[in-house]
Protein backbone atom coordinates (compact mmCIF):
# COMPACT_ATOMS: atom_id res chain seq x y z
CA UNK A 1 0.00 0.00 0.00
CA UNK A 2 1.45 3.17 -1.15
CA UNK A 3 1.54 5.80 1.65
CA UNK A 4 0.81 9.12 0.59
CA UNK A 5 3.88 12.01 0.95
CA UNK A 6 3.25 14.76 3.52
CA UNK A 7 2.92 17.86 1.93
CA UNK A 8 3.42 21.24 3.03
CA UNK A 9 -0.68 22.09 2.86
CA UNK A 10 -0.85 19.31 5.39
CA UNK A 11 1.81 20.99 7.60
CA UNK A 12 -0.19 24.30 7.34
CA UNK A 13 -3.37 22.76 8.21
CA UNK A 14 -1.93 21.05 11.34
CA UNK A 15 -1.04 24.73 12.45
CA UNK A 16 -3.55 27.10 11.23
CA UNK A 17 -1.26 29.14 9.07
CA UNK A 18 -1.30 29.74 5.44
CA UNK A 19 0.78 27.39 3.20
CA UNK A 20 3.17 30.36 2.54
CA UNK A 21 3.57 30.91 6.23
CA UNK A 22 4.78 27.65 6.47
CA UNK A 23 6.92 28.08 3.92
CA UNK A 24 8.10 30.67 5.04
CA UNK A 25 9.00 29.35 8.62
CA UNK A 26 10.32 25.95 7.30
CA UNK A 27 12.33 27.64 4.90
CA UNK A 28 13.56 29.71 7.70
CA UNK A 29 13.35 32.96 6.51
CA UNK A 30 14.28 35.96 8.28
CA UNK A 31 11.77 38.52 9.58
CA UNK A 32 8.82 36.32 8.83
CA UNK A 33 6.71 38.78 10.79
CA UNK A 34 4.89 35.63 11.96
CA UNK A 35 4.40 35.21 15.68
CA UNK A 36 6.68 33.16 18.13
CA UNK A 37 3.47 30.91 18.24
CA UNK A 38 3.06 30.43 14.77
CA UNK A 39 6.82 29.19 14.26
CA UNK A 40 5.87 26.71 17.47
CA UNK A 41 3.16 25.42 15.81
CA UNK A 42 4.51 24.82 11.98
CA UNK A 43 7.83 23.36 13.15
CA UNK A 44 5.79 20.70 15.85
CA UNK A 45 3.31 19.92 13.04
CA UNK A 46 6.16 19.13 10.64
CA UNK A 47 7.90 16.89 13.05
CA UNK A 48 4.79 15.49 14.17
CA UNK A 49 3.47 14.76 10.71
CA UNK A 50 7.17 13.64 9.62
CA UNK A 51 7.15 16.28 6.80
CA UNK A 52 10.12 16.39 4.18
CA UNK A 53 10.42 19.11 2.09
CA UNK A 54 10.29 18.04 -1.76
CA UNK A 55 13.63 18.99 -2.68
CA UNK A 56 12.64 19.02 -6.48
CA UNK A 57 10.29 21.80 -6.15
CA UNK A 58 12.53 23.69 -4.19
CA UNK A 59 14.93 23.77 -6.76
CA UNK A 60 12.90 24.83 -9.33
CA UNK A 61 12.25 27.68 -6.89
CA UNK A 62 15.45 28.20 -5.86
CA UNK A 63 17.90 26.92 -8.91
CA UNK A 64 19.88 24.51 -6.17
CA UNK A 65 19.57 21.16 -6.32
CA UNK A 66 21.35 21.24 -2.37
CA UNK A 67 23.29 18.16 -3.73
CA UNK A 68 27.36 18.54 -3.21
CA UNK A 69 29.60 16.45 -5.27
CA UNK A 70 32.82 14.89 -3.44
CA UNK A 71 35.26 13.24 -5.63
CA UNK A 72 37.95 11.78 -4.53
CA UNK A 73 41.15 9.12 -4.82
CA UNK A 74 40.90 6.57 -2.25
CA UNK A 75 39.03 8.28 0.32
CA UNK A 76 36.43 6.45 0.50
CA UNK A 77 37.98 2.98 0.42
CA UNK A 78 40.81 3.67 3.22
CA UNK A 79 40.24 3.66 7.20
CA UNK A 80 43.34 6.24 7.10
CA UNK A 81 41.36 9.30 5.36
CA UNK A 82 37.26 8.38 5.69
CA UNK A 83 37.57 11.41 8.52
CA UNK A 84 37.31 14.00 5.27
CA UNK A 85 33.87 12.23 3.87
CA UNK A 86 32.45 11.57 7.71
CA UNK A 87 33.06 15.63 8.83
CA UNK A 88 31.59 16.13 4.94
CA UNK A 89 28.81 14.57 5.50
CA UNK A 90 28.15 15.67 8.84
CA UNK A 91 28.57 19.46 7.60
CA UNK A 92 26.60 18.86 4.73
CA UNK A 93 23.41 17.48 6.61
CA UNK A 94 23.49 20.13 9.26
CA UNK A 95 23.12 22.68 6.05
CA UNK A 96 20.05 21.02 4.82
CA UNK A 97 22.37 19.10 2.03
CA UNK A 98 23.31 15.47 0.60
CA UNK A 99 26.72 14.81 -0.78
CA UNK A 100 27.33 12.20 -3.82
CA UNK A 101 30.40 10.08 -3.31
CA UNK A 102 32.84 8.78 -6.53
CA UNK A 103 35.74 7.64 -6.04
CA UNK A 104 38.50 7.69 -9.08
CA UNK A 105 41.43 5.75 -7.78
CA UNK A 106 43.45 8.32 -9.12
CA UNK A 107 42.62 7.77 -12.82
CA UNK A 108 42.37 10.64 -15.32
CA UNK A 109 39.55 9.09 -17.06
CA UNK A 110 37.41 8.12 -14.20
CA UNK A 111 38.35 11.53 -12.58
CA UNK A 112 36.60 13.01 -15.95
CA UNK A 113 33.81 10.83 -15.68
CA UNK A 114 33.27 11.84 -12.58
CA UNK A 115 32.93 15.34 -13.23
CA UNK A 116 30.86 14.63 -15.83
CA UNK A 117 28.62 12.56 -13.70
CA UNK A 118 28.01 15.14 -11.06
CA UNK A 119 27.62 18.22 -13.14
CA UNK A 120 25.03 15.99 -14.91
CA UNK A 121 22.68 16.23 -11.66
CA UNK A 122 23.29 19.63 -11.34
CA UNK A 123 25.13 19.83 -7.65
CA UNK A 124 25.71 23.27 -6.13
CA UNK A 125 29.80 22.54 -6.09
CA UNK A 126 32.31 20.16 -6.23
CA UNK A 127 35.00 18.83 -3.75
CA UNK A 128 37.88 17.21 -4.47
CA UNK A 129 39.93 15.14 -1.55
CA UNK A 130 42.91 13.30 -1.85
CA UNK A 131 43.98 10.69 0.91
CA UNK A 132 47.08 12.26 1.39
CA UNK A 133 47.77 15.85 0.76
CA UNK A 134 49.05 16.80 -2.91
CA UNK A 135 48.57 19.23 -5.75
CA UNK A 136 46.47 17.11 -7.90
CA UNK A 137 45.41 17.57 -11.23
CA UNK A 138 41.56 18.41 -11.77
CA UNK A 139 39.72 18.40 -15.37
CA UNK A 140 37.90 21.37 -16.33
CA UNK A 141 35.16 22.61 -14.56
CA UNK A 142 31.86 25.57 -15.34
CA UNK A 143 32.97 28.30 -14.22
CA UNK A 144 29.59 28.70 -12.28
CA UNK A 145 30.11 25.67 -10.73
CA UNK A 146 32.13 26.13 -7.14
CA UNK A 147 35.01 24.14 -5.92
CA UNK A 148 37.11 23.65 -3.09
CA UNK A 149 40.10 21.42 -3.23
CA UNK A 150 40.33 19.34 0.05
CA UNK A 151 43.76 17.79 1.30
CA UNK A 152 44.57 19.14 -1.66
CA UNK A 153 45.63 22.05 -4.05
CA UNK A 154 44.87 23.17 -7.87
CA UNK A 155 46.51 26.45 -9.37
CA UNK A 156 43.29 27.07 -10.86
CA UNK A 157 40.91 26.38 -8.19
CA UNK A 158 42.59 28.38 -5.27
CA UNK A 159 40.23 27.64 -2.17
CA UNK A 160 42.34 24.60 -0.47
CA UNK A 161 41.72 22.99 2.83
CA UNK A 162 44.81 21.65 4.37
CA UNK A 163 46.40 20.43 7.53
CA UNK A 164 48.54 23.10 9.63
CA UNK A 165 51.65 21.04 8.81
CA UNK A 166 54.22 23.70 9.98
CA UNK A 167 52.40 24.35 13.57
CA UNK A 168 52.00 20.62 13.51
CA UNK A 169 55.53 19.91 13.49
CA UNK A 170 56.30 22.41 16.31
CA UNK A 171 54.05 20.76 18.35
CA UNK A 172 55.99 17.53 17.73
CA UNK A 173 59.17 19.15 19.13
CA UNK A 174 57.73 20.78 22.19
CA UNK A 175 55.82 17.82 23.41
CA UNK A 176 59.12 16.43 23.41
CA UNK A 177 61.24 19.91 24.91
CA UNK A 178 58.19 20.56 27.16
CA UNK A 179 59.16 16.77 28.81
CA UNK A 180 63.03 17.60 29.46
CA UNK A 181 64.63 16.19 26.17
CA UNK A 182 67.94 17.94 25.19
CA UNK A 183 69.49 15.82 23.79
CA UNK A 184 69.63 12.58 22.33
CA UNK A 185 66.37 12.80 20.16
CA UNK A 186 66.77 11.22 16.43
CA UNK A 187 64.41 11.75 13.84
CA UNK A 188 62.82 8.76 11.71
CA UNK A 189 61.99 8.96 8.35
CA UNK A 190 63.63 12.09 7.00
CA UNK A 191 67.39 13.33 6.62
CA UNK A 192 68.24 16.86 5.42
CA UNK A 193 71.24 16.13 3.61
CA UNK A 194 69.88 12.64 1.84
CA UNK A 195 66.70 14.05 0.38
CA UNK A 196 68.18 17.82 -0.36
CA UNK A 197 67.37 17.49 -3.64
CA UNK A 198 63.95 15.38 -3.49
CA UNK A 199 60.28 16.17 -3.51
CA UNK A 200 57.86 14.18 -1.01
CA UNK A 201 54.93 16.83 -0.82
CA UNK A 202 54.03 20.14 -0.08
CA UNK A 203 52.48 19.20 3.26
CA UNK A 204 55.92 17.36 4.22
CA UNK A 205 57.79 20.17 3.44
CA UNK A 206 56.07 22.22 5.54
CA UNK A 207 56.22 19.55 8.37
CA UNK A 208 59.57 19.19 7.94
CA UNK A 209 60.04 22.94 8.01
CA UNK A 210 58.27 23.35 11.31
CA UNK A 211 60.16 20.47 12.80
CA UNK A 212 63.31 22.10 12.35
CA UNK A 213 62.59 25.55 12.84
CA UNK A 214 61.32 24.94 16.00
CA UNK A 215 64.60 22.95 17.02
CA UNK A 216 66.67 25.84 15.93
CA UNK A 217 65.26 28.14 18.08
CA UNK A 218 65.27 26.12 21.01
CA UNK A 219 68.65 25.71 20.29
CA UNK A 220 68.28 21.56 20.07
CA UNK A 221 70.03 19.07 17.59
CA UNK A 222 68.92 15.57 16.07
CA UNK A 223 72.08 12.94 17.23
CA UNK A 224 70.51 10.78 14.10
CA UNK A 225 68.61 11.44 11.08
CA UNK A 226 67.11 8.43 9.47
CA UNK A 227 65.85 8.58 5.94
CA UNK A 228 63.65 6.44 4.41
CA UNK A 229 61.31 6.80 1.08
CA UNK A 230 58.27 4.34 2.13
CA UNK A 231 56.89 5.66 5.99
CA UNK A 232 55.67 2.19 6.59
CA UNK A 233 56.19 0.02 9.82
CA UNK A 234 58.82 -2.19 8.53
CA UNK A 235 60.78 0.86 7.17
CA UNK A 236 60.54 1.94 10.93
CA UNK A 237 61.74 -1.31 12.46
CA UNK A 238 64.95 -1.09 10.06
CA UNK A 239 65.82 2.42 10.36
CA UNK A 240 65.08 2.36 14.07
CA UNK A 241 66.92 -1.40 14.72
CA UNK A 242 69.94 -0.35 12.81
CA UNK A 243 70.20 2.95 14.55
CA UNK A 244 69.74 1.25 18.21
CA UNK A 245 72.85 -1.06 17.23
CA UNK A 246 75.14 2.04 16.37
CA UNK A 247 74.29 4.14 19.06
CA UNK A 248 73.47 3.58 22.89
CA UNK A 249 72.56 7.76 23.61
CA UNK A 250 69.09 7.64 21.99
CA UNK A 251 66.20 8.54 24.41
CA UNK A 252 63.89 10.40 22.08
CA UNK A 253 62.05 9.41 18.71
CA UNK A 254 60.68 11.99 16.49
CA UNK A 255 59.25 9.93 13.76
CA UNK A 256 57.33 11.42 10.38
CA UNK A 257 54.55 9.61 10.89
CA UNK A 258 52.88 6.91 13.07
CA UNK A 259 52.99 3.82 10.96
CA UNK A 260 56.89 4.58 11.48
CA UNK A 261 56.41 4.77 14.98
CA UNK A 262 55.15 1.08 14.89
CA UNK A 263 57.95 -0.34 13.54
CA UNK A 264 60.09 1.48 15.71
CA UNK A 265 58.21 0.47 19.00
CA UNK A 266 59.10 -3.54 17.86
CA UNK A 267 63.03 -2.24 17.30
CA UNK A 268 63.03 -1.19 20.70
CA UNK A 269 61.49 -3.94 22.41
CA UNK A 270 63.58 -6.16 20.37
CA UNK A 271 67.02 -3.92 22.13
CA UNK A 272 65.67 -4.32 25.21
CA UNK A 273 64.03 -0.73 25.35
CA UNK A 274 60.53 0.50 26.18
CA UNK A 275 58.83 3.42 24.57
CA UNK A 276 57.49 5.67 27.55
CA UNK A 277 59.94 3.99 29.87
CA UNK A 278 63.31 4.57 28.35
CA UNK A 279 62.78 5.83 25.17
CA UNK A 280 60.01 8.64 24.13
CA UNK A 281 58.18 8.77 20.78
CA UNK A 282 55.97 11.54 19.35
CA UNK A 283 54.91 10.84 15.60
CA UNK A 284 52.11 12.16 13.58
CA UNK A 285 48.80 11.33 11.88
CA UNK A 286 46.80 10.06 14.94
CA UNK A 287 46.16 6.66 12.81
CA UNK A 288 43.53 4.75 14.74
CA UNK A 289 46.29 2.35 15.79
CA UNK A 290 47.84 5.05 17.71
CA UNK A 291 45.37 4.54 20.88
CA UNK A 292 45.89 1.01 21.22
CA UNK A 293 49.69 0.59 20.83
CA UNK A 294 51.16 -0.14 24.28
CA UNK A 295 51.62 2.48 25.93
CA UNK A 296 49.76 4.75 23.62
CA UNK A 297 51.15 6.87 21.10
CA UNK A 298 51.85 10.41 21.57
CA UNK A 299 50.86 11.92 18.25
CA UNK A 300 50.10 15.30 15.83
CA UNK A 301 46.70 14.66 15.04
CA UNK A 302 45.66 14.72 11.17
CA UNK A 303 42.09 16.99 11.53
CA UNK A 304 39.97 15.11 8.65
CA UNK A 305 36.78 15.39 10.10
CA UNK A 306 37.00 19.05 10.79
CA UNK A 307 38.70 19.61 7.58
CA UNK A 308 35.84 17.98 5.95
CA UNK A 309 33.33 20.52 7.66
CA UNK A 310 35.42 23.47 6.67
CA UNK A 311 35.47 22.68 3.02
CA UNK A 312 31.67 22.19 2.80
CA UNK A 313 31.50 25.68 4.75
CA UNK A 314 33.79 26.94 2.58
CA UNK A 315 31.33 25.79 -0.58
CA UNK A 316 28.43 26.55 0.43
CA UNK A 317 29.86 29.98 1.71
CA UNK A 318 28.61 33.21 -0.80
CA UNK A 319 32.23 34.43 -1.91
CA UNK A 320 34.97 32.96 0.17
CA UNK A 321 38.27 34.30 -0.02
CA UNK A 322 40.52 32.67 -2.16
CA UNK A 323 43.77 31.07 -0.26
CA UNK A 324 44.93 28.24 1.79
CA UNK A 325 42.49 27.59 4.89
CA UNK A 326 44.86 25.62 7.46
CA UNK A 327 42.78 23.24 10.06
CA UNK A 328 44.99 23.06 13.42
CA UNK A 329 46.78 19.35 14.01
CA UNK A 330 46.22 18.90 17.92
CA UNK A 331 48.48 17.08 19.61
CA UNK A 332 47.48 14.24 21.31
CA UNK A 333 48.87 13.23 24.40
CA UNK A 334 48.85 9.56 25.25
CA UNK A 335 52.02 7.34 27.59
CA UNK A 336 54.46 7.21 25.25
CA UNK A 337 56.72 10.18 26.34
CA UNK A 338 58.89 10.08 29.36
CA UNK A 339 58.91 12.95 31.55
CA UNK A 340 62.67 13.84 32.15
CA UNK A 341 62.45 17.32 33.15
CA UNK A 342 63.82 17.76 36.37
CA UNK A 343 60.86 18.24 39.38
CA UNK A 344 60.88 22.49 40.48
CA UNK A 345 62.07 22.79 43.93
CA UNK A 346 59.28 23.84 46.16
CA UNK A 347 59.86 27.05 48.37
CA UNK A 348 60.70 26.00 51.98
CA UNK A 349 58.13 27.75 54.47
Amino acid sequence: MTVKRVTLADVARRAGVSPTAASMILNGKPDTRLSADAHARVNAAARDLGYRPNIGARALRTDRTYTIGFISDVVATTRFASGLIKGALEEAESAGHVVLVLETGGEPARETEAIEAVLDRQVDGVIFATMRARELYVPEVPRSTSVVMLNATNDRYPIAVLPDEERGGRAAVDALAGAGHRTGIALIGQNQVVERDLFRSATVERRVRGIRGRMDELGLAFVAEESCWEWEPDNGYDVTSRLLERRDDVRALLCMNDRLAFGAYQALSEHGLRAGSDVSVVSFDNDELAAYLRPGLTTVSLPHEEMGREAVRLLLAAAPEPGEYLVPMPLIERSSVVDTAPPSSASSG
